[in-house]
């Protein structure tokens, strides 16, 4: 057979690329896995942070997406117990929009459609005399609760990405795909280093096109697009970070007339995290912020709801993204559908694969399937741990409390922090320290050296902003200070 560099080149290091590679690399496949910014650097770091079933797709019954969300919420518990965490949902009940039964029979096919072991059923709620009423506003006086789960995204793409490498493959990142051509036999992928400006190339059996927002894009470019390549939607969500809005350990969903739905999330001990929008977007898929149309939309679904008043100043941080949502032709963005669809193209020799749509929830059971497509079947990554997440029988708690009994000397928020973001990897860096001084430069605000060499020899980190956003969210904590002392770092 005509030698090739890799059995298998993936573009894009989003969730699902992360997810491919990982799956791929596992099966003893060779993998190139290419991704023209950092690892998580779009869609997949601008989530609203969940692992749910999405019961709002009920609605549109999309019953076989939500059971495979649900069971992969369990999957991904037990997986990754350091970033993947049960969490409560308040609903609070408005009279004037969905009936209650109706919200009563959703919760109970939410109950029952995935293989709940783990996480406590739906309950209804009398918020005049239950906690979880006080921080809303007297209109609300009926509500039901229930359980999904909240994530660090972009450490769950992270992860995946340094399972893979551990397990073979090759990351590049900063590595642009300018060009993909076959003779064929082999596909020609045509590289661009982004620091250097250098360009060079790689040979691979098969190609994966999992590119995100540009997924649609990239097949036109490279000529390789026809009239039955699916279309894309892009459907812009942002998010908004406020002082804590309320007491507990609970989120809320809010209904709002228009039919989108408002989650207030606890987020980084201090903060709530509220979003998202979810409106049609049609700009450049590289550089999406926040407009001032969406604040005023956020605020005044808070402000309709909570006691506490929010305005556009108190904001500390925003974040938005766009999801390539496979275009199902529904008029309502909120209505299109989650779902997703391998396209498998052979008529230019080897093989090549394109993922349209998804949701980071069911991207291990998309990988999955995409590689049981291109090699022979096989089943492994719903019973092997992410790294970190190999905590026995995933009772956090209980290690956690190990942790803080073997690192006595070490501050009990930098032992949170530090056991949330790498569990069981925390040992890795933190070595045989007995003091922090051990930890090396003191960056301030507990930031050490250790954790930063971690992050730059074994994750990827190449720039103060992969460090602060989205291998860890220390942008939130530290001081300007620190930032500079950071910076200094890196020039």
């Amino acid at each position: 057979m005509t030698q090739a560099d890799y059995d298998l080149c993936i573009i894009g290091s989003g969730i699902n690329g992360a997810g491919i590679a990982r799956d791929a690399a596992g099966r003893g496949l060779s993998v190139l896995l290419v991704e023209a910014q950092d690892l998580a650097g779009a869609t997949s770091s601008a989530s609203t942070k969940l692992i749910h079933g999405g019961l709002r797709y009920l609605e549109y019954f999309e019953f076989g997406l939500v059971r495979e969300s649900l069971t992969e919420r369990e999957t991904l518990l037990r997986l990754a117990p350091h970033i993947v965490q049960p969490m409560e949902f308040v609903l609070p009940h408005n009279k004037n929009l969905r009936p209650a039964w109706m919200i009563g029979l959703g919760l109970f096919l939410y109950d029952h459609l995935g293989r709940r072991k783990k996480l406590p059923s739906s309950q209804r709620l009398d918020l005049d005399i239950h906690s979880y009423g006080d921080p809303l506003q007297d209109q609300y006086t009926k509500g039901f609760s229930y359980a999904d789960c909240r994530v660090d995204d972009a450490r769950l793409v992270i992860l995946n990405a340094l399972d893979a490498a551990e397990r073979g493959a090759t990351i590049l990142t900063r590595t642009a795909c300018t060009k993909l051509s076959s003779d064929g036999t082999l596909w020609h992928v045509h590289l661009k280093d982004m620091i250097t400006g250098k360009n060079f190339e790689h040979s691979a059996r098969k190609v994966v096109n999992a590119a995100g927002p540009w997924v649609r894009g990239f097949l036109d470019e490279s000529g390789l697009s026809d009239e039955n390549t699916p279309a894309i939607r892009l459907v812009k969500g942002s998010h908004i970070i406020v002082p804590r809005l309320f007491e507990g350990d609970q989120a809320y969903i809010l209904q709002h007339p228009d039919d989108r739905v408002i989650f207030a999330i606890p987020y980084e001990q201090d903060y709530t995290l509220i979003g998202t929008t979810e409106v049609d977007y049609k700009g450049s898929s590289t550089e999406i912020t926040i407009e001032q149309g969406e604040v005023d939309y956020l605020c005044h679904a808070i402000n309709n709801s909570f006691n506490k008043q929010i305005k556009p100043e108190d904001i500390v941080w925003t974040y938005s993204g766009v999801r390539p949502l496979l275009d199902d032709g529904h008029q309502k963005a909120t209505a299109a559908t989650r779902d997703y669809q391998l396209v498998m193209n052979t008529r230019h020799g080897p093989p090549l694969l394109s993922v349209f749509g998804g949701k980071i929830t069911t991207y291990r059971k998309l990988s999955e399937q995409v590689v049981n497509k291109l090699c022979s079947r096989g089943f492994w990554t719903d019973t092997e741990s992410l790294p970190g997440g190999d905590i026995p029988h995933s009772n956090f708690p209980a290690f956690l409390h190990a942790q803080q009994g073997k690192y006595s000397w070490m501050p009990e928020n930098l032992i949170h922090r530090y056991a949330y973001t790498y569990g069981t990897r925390m040992d890795s860096f933190l070595g045989e320290a007995k003091s922090l001084d051990d930890l090396g430069r003191h960056y301030g605000d507990h930031v050490y050296k250790a954790e930063i060499s971690y992050l730059v020899e074994k994750e990827w980190a190449r720039t103060v902003e992969d460090i602060l956003w989205r291998r860890t969210k220390l942008g939130l904590h530290i001081s300007e200070e620190t930032l500079r002392h950071l910076e200094m770092e890196f020039v």
